[in-house]
């Protein structure tokens, strides 16, 4: 009973158990941990315990407070046998200080609520490596990997089926090698070579031939990964059967063909065609239904290409999945304990969602609005910061130049989105001169009065002017609308000039675009002049020594979060009393416990930080 009441005066729950079956009941219902007084298990069974101890899943791991008069394993033979039987056993001995219970206890508490967050992550990924496994089911894609440097090959079974292999037959990589198409294996091992010299990626579509002699077609796609030392480990990639696609593309080159030569047939017989008119309608007719015939088949190769674009587009949005599910386990790997079991599944996960992340390419996603801190900025000093940058991005076949006036008013903008918009004003400038070119980024102060787009009052225009291409006055039209490019495909999103029309208007300015084709074109930035001056960047504060440890009161609704508060206060020295709702807090505040600091969470049910602050006081 004085033990339970040591525990409840310290913030925790405590649950009397009046034999084993009532602490197997409350175990198995998720108590945090348990404390046994050594004489009460001495002489009981234990086989009910110990077998729910031995069957629990790999991310548990129970602690078990042992509370002992005759010492430790060291010293007491039945605490060595107890603590053999139990597993996770911390042994202290009577009589203690409430102290050292309370920090076992907070300890164990600990412990125990990062299995369960283990428990968390675990199911987590196993539902994104559904998903992973689901897509790539859904694009008929085998994966593959290969190990170097001794070329050793994973398949899967869909791959090894692209290769006429049955799903538990053996598949080496010389297996692969003698499959290929003898025209086709220079070509391959060229790109092989290529990607394992550069470490690009690795595409190409070749043909194989299986043990029954039918020819078929692969498409293979891998990405090179690469050991902390940047040596390349394997390369790891997908392949599809594309057997369809290329025969019908070989049909309809063949129809084409024969389009083709039917109408020199037809040209030749044009000078006799009086003498042959009824001999060649029928043959017209043929030619007719040949010709329809190929242009379906055509219709159908654009379908297919069409549905392929659509499936690539939607194996972009798994790479946002992949990626936040790599951080965490990049971060869980990082903290969870040395335990190799856990560490070898983190790892198989991450080798996984890696593996996945090869496969695909996010499309870039347009967002209008953005939330920007607009603060008083030197523009001048801004750009001449970034002509470092801007040089070594425009590359040496550009010449950039400022004019940059000195005594300018601020600007009133934000920093990190406008750092961008200079930026992709500069690279589309620099993409409009394939030859070279010079690039020259101008500030003048200007004031508007009858601009219909802008209210009246001061501003300054930042202008990127190139001696590039220029654009045609129905490109310039739709220069700024989302997803509008000009260049080749492959080559742009048509996002840049979009996202920096969006950001002007967002700060109360404009984007205006003026283009002469083969002379250039002028990218201006109208923004808004601040009235308060640039912010300066104030000294870093020295910091202070903590010369006491404080009695803190936390109070925060949401578990994960105090738990890594709590951790972080209590490792800075201070003793942290925990609170999980705003009345909570009121009844530790009025009672007799000294509380030096409080700190609250403010978005609580119930009771906001701001209302507890008022209540407190």
């Amino acid at each position: 009973m004085k033990t339970a009441h040591l525990i409840k005066e310290a913030g925790y729950y405590a649950n009397i158990c009046g034999d084993l079956a009532e602490l197997e009941r409350q175990i198995a219902s998720g108590a945090g941990l348990a404390i046994i007084a050594d004489e009460a298990i001495r002489d009981a069974d234990l086989t009910g315990l110990t077998r729910w101890l031995n069957e629990q899943p790999s991310w548990s791991d129970f602690p078990i407070v042992l509370m002992s008069e005759g010492g430790g394993p060291e010293r007491n033979p039945d605490a060595a046998r107890l603590g053999r039987a139990l597993g996770n056993v911390t042994f202290i001995e009577r009589p203690f200080h409430p102290n050292s219970l309370v920090s076992l206890v907070a300890s164990a508490v600990r412990g125990r609520r990062r299995q369960y967050q283990s428990r968390a992550i675990l199911e987590d990924l196993t539902e994104s490596e559904g998903l992973l496994q689901t897509a790539v089911n859904a694009g008929h894609l085998g994966a593959l990997e290969l190990h170097m440097p001794d070329f050793e090959l994973e398949a899967s079974a869909t791959c090894k089926r692209f290769f006429g292999r049955a799903a538990d037959e053996p598949f080496t990589y010389q297996d692969l090698l003698d499959a290929v198409h003898p025209d086709d294996r220079d070509r391959r091992r060229e790109t092989v070579e290529h990607t394992l010299r550069t470490g690009e990626d690795y595409k190409i579509e070749y043909r194989n031939i299986w043990s029954d002699g039918t020819r078929h077609w692969v498409d293979v796609r891998a990405r090179a990964v690469r050991r902390p030392d940047g040596s390349i480990k394997s390369l790891v990639g997908v392949c599809s059967d594309i057997t369809a696609r290329k025969t019908a593309e070989i049909e309809r080159e063949a129809l084409l063909a024969q389009l083709a030569a039917e109408r020199t047939a037809l040209a030749e017989l044009t000078a006799t065609l009086e003498h042959r008119v009824e001999q060649r309608t029928a043959d017209l007719m043929k030619e007719v239904a040949a010709r329809e015939r190929a242009q379906e088949q055509l219709r159908h190769a654009q379908k297919m290409e069409a549905i392929g674009q659509l499936t690539g587009g939607v194996a972009h949005d798994f790479n946002n999945l992949l990626m936040a599910v790599m951080g965490n386990l990049d971060l869980l790997r990082k903290r969870m304990p040395k335990d190799p079991r856990l560490h070898r599944l983190v790892e198989g996960a991450l080798q996984g969602a890696e593996r996945g992340a090869s496969l695909t390419q996010r499309l870039l996603a347009f967002a209008r609005q953005q939330d920007l801190r607009a603060v008083p900025v030197d523009l001048g000093a801004l750009v001449r910061d970034m002509s470092d940058l801007l040089e070594r991005s425009l590359g040496p076949r550009i010449a950039l130049r400022l004019d940059i006036p000195e005594a300018l008013p601020p600007a009133c903008v934000d920093t990190n989105q406008l750092e961008l918009a200079i930026l992709n004003l500069a690279i589309n400038a620099r993409d409009a001169m394939p030859d070279g070119g010079s690039i020259e980024i101008k500030l003048v102060a200007w004031q508007a009065k009858s601009d219909p787009s802008l209210r009246p009052g001061n501003y300054l225009k930042l202008s990127v002017v190139d001696t590039g291409t220029g654009m045609a006055p129905d490109v310039l039209k739709r220069a700024i609308e989302p997803f509008f490019s000009s260049k080749p495909v492959g080559k742009g999103t048509g996002l840049g000039l979009s996202m920096a029309h969006g950001l002007a208007v967002q700060l109360g300015g404009a984007l205006q675009l003026a283009s002469t084709v083969g002379q250039g074109t002028t990218a201006t930035l109208v923004l808004p002049v601040a009235t308060a001056a640039p912010e300066l960047e104030s000294p870093v504060p020295a910091a202070q020594k903590v010369k006491r440890s404080a009695v803190i009161l936390f109070v925060d609704d949401d578990p994960l979060i105090a738990m890594s508060t709590t951790e972080m206060l209590e490792d800075l020295g201070h003793r942290v009393i925990g609170a999980n709702s705003g009345l909570r807090a009121l009844e530790i505040l009025r009672s007799d416990q000294p509380i030096d600091l409080m700190m609250t969470d403010h978005m609580m049910p119930g009771m906001s930080g701001i209302e507890l602050v008022a209540a407190s006081r």
